[in-house]
């Protein structure tokens, strides 16, 4: 008798830089979510999809939860909070340690409002001795009654397999909600505008990436297959502006090459990226700017 098809939908929580971009791209096989060692790279839900002849798991990869500074913070984490209500289970990602400081325990928190089975994935286990592991298993496992506990080193690729197979334990019978090839809802304009953003966030100096969005202005394909796009990084101040640019525009330079690379990567085919750089004061706390920049709640 053939198995039944299953699906359902999985939340990654976390707080930010604990590797739920790496984890998320390595589970759907494809380049996604950016990365960076910077917290708070992911601003926006972001849904993908995994499918196989046992079923389809659509991820919402949400940002990383913590306490918000400023109106974009408060965006970030109400969108993460609000899909912990809205799937069927729960993938909640920390690293090895067995400190659970006041940022995990504010996750626990909320986890504990959670009817939904939450698993547990003890990330970057890479990084530490494999004796370890039992420790960090035992300390988590005294403040929440988790569904399972899965060690794994996204990075690596380790025990990511072992990931889906228990995901698909829990998943119910259910509707294939995309086509096997879909591997996500994001536009091209918003993976590329994210692309620009994860090689600012990689090039520019720490206290410059917060302040930076990405929105592409134009994108435009030529009878050749060539891609134009036109993209501009806002930042919130004139000495941002000039790093961003660099000396005789090298690093702008620099962030638009490896950005078109990638691009040319996801898109199968060639890339003419232009890109400016504009001031915007306190765009973080503006609601106008906020919306323009692709932070919208479209939950309520």
């Amino acid at each position: 008798m053939e198995k039944a098809f299953k699906s359902g939908f999985v939340a990654l929580v976390g707080r930010p830089n604990v590797g739920k971009s790496t984890l998320m791209n390595h589970l759907i096989g494809q380049k996604i979510a950016i990365t960076s060692d910077k917290p708070q790279t992911t601003r926006n839900r972001i849904q993908t999809v995994y499918t196989d002849q046992r079923g389809q798991i659509v991820f919402l990869h949400t940002p990383g939860i913590h306490k918000a500074k400023t109106k974009l913070g408060d965006y970030m984490v109400s969108v993460a909070e609000h899909t912990l209500r809205e799937v069927d289970v729960v993938l909640w990602l920390v690293e090895p340690t067995t400190y659970i400081g006041a940022g995990e325990q504010y996750i626990v928190s909320r986890l504990k409002q959670v009817k939904t089975p939450v698993i547990l994935i003890i990330n970057k286990i890479d990084t530490v001795e494999r004796t370890e592991i039992l420790k960090f298993i035992d300390a988590y496992r005294k403040v929440l009654d988790f569904a399972e506990i899965i060690p794994v080193s996204a990075l690596r690729d380790v025990n990511t397999d072992e990931v889906l197979n228990v995901l698909f334990r829990y998943l119910q019978p259910g509707p294939q909600y995309f086509d096997e090839d879909t591997v996500t809802d994001q536009p091209m304009r918003q993976i590329a505008a994210e692309l620009i953003r994860e090689k600012a966030l990689r090039n520019l100096q720490e206290e410059i990436p917060h302040g930076i969005a990405v929105t592409i202005e134009r994108m435009s394909e030529r009878k050749d297959g060539l891609f134009d796009i036109e993209a501009t990084v806002v930042c919130e101040r004139e000495s941002h502006k000039a790093i961003i640019i660099g000396k005789q525009g090298s690093m702008l330079k620099r962030i638009g090459t490896a950005a078109r690379r990638e691009i040319e990567g996801l898109l199968g085919a060639r890339v003419n990226l232009k890109l400016w750089v504009k001031v915007r004061k306190e765009w973080r706390d503006n609601e106008l700017y906020l919306k323009n920049y692709g932070y919208r709640e479209n939950h309520e």
